[in-house]
């Protein structure tokens, strides 16, 4: 009985931070997300896991393995976000000046590029 509530509390938990993922992934969003959040999630899960492993307690193991890899994931997401934002940031000028040079207003470019993006 034990065990069994250390494993549906694993559920829960695991459950509840891929959902957050999943929200992080959906978004497109990186605000206030700090990317030492990941680096100290990834240094406490391998030592939760590796402190686990030594005890010889299975769901703790399989919880902190497992939390290291979502943490992971959570931090491949906001990477690709982030350089997805940044280039985004990087082609705005450019696309501006570009619009400008051919006798558009910003406006009419970016509606233009928002209206292909979206036809992609």
């Amino acid at each position: 009985m034990t065990e069994l509530i250390g494993w549906i509390s694993s559920l829960v938990l695991l459950a509840t931070l891929a959902g957050q993922n999943w929200k992080q992934w959906r978004s497109r969003s990186v605000e206030g997300v700090s990317k030492w959040l990941w680096v100290g999630q990834t240094a406490a899960s391998v030592g939760f896991t590796s402190y686990s492993v030594l005890l010889g307690n299975w769901v703790f193991t399989v919880t902190n393995a497992l939390l290291l890899v979502n943490g992971l994931i959570g931090f491949v997401i906001v990477s690709r976000h982030r350089r997805r934002a940044r280039r985004r940031e990087e082609a705005v000028p450019r696309a501006g000046a570009l619009g400008v040079a051919r006798g558009l207003d910003e406006g009419t470019f970016e509606h233009a590029a928002a209206k292909r993006a979206r036809s992609v």
